[in-house]
């Protein structure tokens, strides 16, 4: 049963059908669709285009579609062109030519555009809630360990003392803006179409106020050519989830590097690791390695969409059917991808006495040029004082730690015997003390702030 086959004169040809079905994939609508039909019919109702009697035998007939989906007991045709026409063609099947009213004064184009909006509202809140469990594991790691020093890396180079805890929360702080993101764009598809038509709006006296409560939609379109069109809600979307997944990317990315036998600093469970085929010894990051491979993925969802929708004409035109794949596939990968690297931090071994032993002392250069600060020496002079130091110290091949004060004292007069104080771990982290940084207090504070963000 096709919903438009009264102009033409003979039966679509059978690839063009093909090429135009979307019923395979945007099956996944089933539960919106039926929702918004219902949602129209009640509103139908109320504007006398239909009688309330007539409504409810509609909700009704399309309550028993929604459970036959539910049940997995809906039987698609070979005519379903997509999850419109086969709602419709089984409506006419269960309670006859009465369906055939439901349609009045709406389009598939406004309709479409409210199943995807409802969809998106609702995988919104699933990857935001996923998100919130990953950062969760994250916090209650990082809490374990929150003093736990380690090496700090810029350019992937021994930078400055840190702390694990100061490292784990660098990356929960990302996925609380990405909930953020999640809920601007979950806002950004909460704006019904419905009522549209096809581009001109709707001859009955439909109130669209009271369908978008309905439906639990915070406000309508304004202007019904847009409403047909618009998807930058799928935009935003898919945004959200491209940049949510290059954080988990840039997370896994320095996780393998720490996973290393170079490394060390952490052990990935068994669980959360596979082998070799050739090698026996082998235990591969695989679920990192995908996270960060899916990145490119996610980000051609997007990139995608954008190209297809950069030369549209106004109103709908059928290129849109492309939106629904790459928000379906972007979707499907993070809510098995989230889940995955929520366990795996949660059994994450992790290794302290080795990151440790990779404190040296060049990761203590900075703090060298601030006690130089605290002498009265200008930080550009006494940056080019501590490079001495650090050229003196691999000339002698020893540390800035091993060099005795003499030696400091032949390149700065500045350098008195409190200088091996510097080296100091915890006093290291302690000097950091704004808010931000790596001393007991500030990270305490911070963890204590990211739990709130994430409450």
């Amino acid at each position: 049963m096709k919903l438009w086959g009264g102009r033409m004169s003979k039966p679509t040809d059978q690839l063009v059908h093909q090429l135009n079905a979307s019923f395979p994939f945007d099956v996944r609508l089933y539960r919106e669709d039926i929702l918004g039909s219902q949602a129209w019919a009640r509103a139908l109702a109320e504007a006398g285009v239909i009688s309330t009697a007539e409504s409810k035998i509609l909700v009704e007939g399309l309550d028993k579609i929604l459970h036959e989906f539910q049940a997995g007991d809906f039987e698609a045709v070979e005519s379903d062109e997509d999850i419109h026409t086969a709602v419709e063609r089984r409506l006419t099947e269960i309670i006859g030519p009465l369906a055939g009213k439901l349609h009045s004064g709406r389009s598939r184009n406004d309709q479409v555009a409210t199943d995807f909006r409802l969809w998106i509202i609702n995988a919104c809140e699933q990857l935001e809630q996923a998100t919130t469990y990953l950062c969760q594991a994250m916090l209650e790691n990082a809490e374990r360990d929150l003093h736990t020093p380690m090496p700090g890396y810029t350019h992937l180079q021994h930078a400055q003392v840190v702390t694990w805890g100061h490292w784990l929360l660098s990356h929960a702080w990302p996925l609380i803006r990405d909930r953020e993101r999640l809920a601007n764009a979950q806002t950004s598809a909460a704006v019904l179409p419905l009522g549209s038509g096809a581009l001109a709006g709707t001859s009955f006296p439909i109130d669209r106020a009271a369908l978008a409560k309905d439906l639990g939609f915070a406000e309508v379109t304004q202007n019904s050519i847009d409403a047909v069109a618009d998807r930058d809600f799928a935009l935003d979307f898919l945004y959200a989830c491209s940049v949510l997944n290059v954080h988990l990317s840039r997370m896994a990315d320095t996780l393998i590097l720490f996973n290393t036998p170079e490394f060390g600093f952490i052990e990935i469970d068994d669980a959360y690791a596979t082998g070799s085929s050739l090698m026996p010894q082998k235990k591969n990051p695989d679920p990192l390695e995908l996270a960060r491979g899916k990145s490119g993925r996610l980000i051609g969802n997007l990139t995608g969409l954008l190209a297809t929708l950069k030369g549209l004409p106004s109103a709908y035109d059928k290129d849109l059917q492309e939106d629904k794949e790459p928000v379906f596939d972007s979707y499907d990968t993070l809510s098995l991808l989230l889940p995955v690297l929520t366990g795996l931090i949660q059994t994450l071994t992790l290794h302290p006495q080795r990151m440790r032993e990779r404190l040296s002392a060049d990761l203590f250069a900075t703090d060298l040029a601030d006690y130089l600060v605290g002498k009265g020496v200008p930080f550009r002079e006494a940056h080019a004082l501590v490079g001495q130091a650090v050229r003196l110290a691999i000339k002698n091949q020893t540390s800035l730690k091993e060099l005795a004060l003499d030696e400091y004292r032949s390149i700065s007069e500045h350098f008195e015997a409190d200088v091996a104080d510097i080296f100091d771990i915890n006093a290291s982290l302690n000097r950091k003390g704004a808010s931000g940084g790596t001393s007991e207090s500030a990270l305490k504070m911070q963890l204590k702030a990211a739990q709130k963000a994430l409450r």
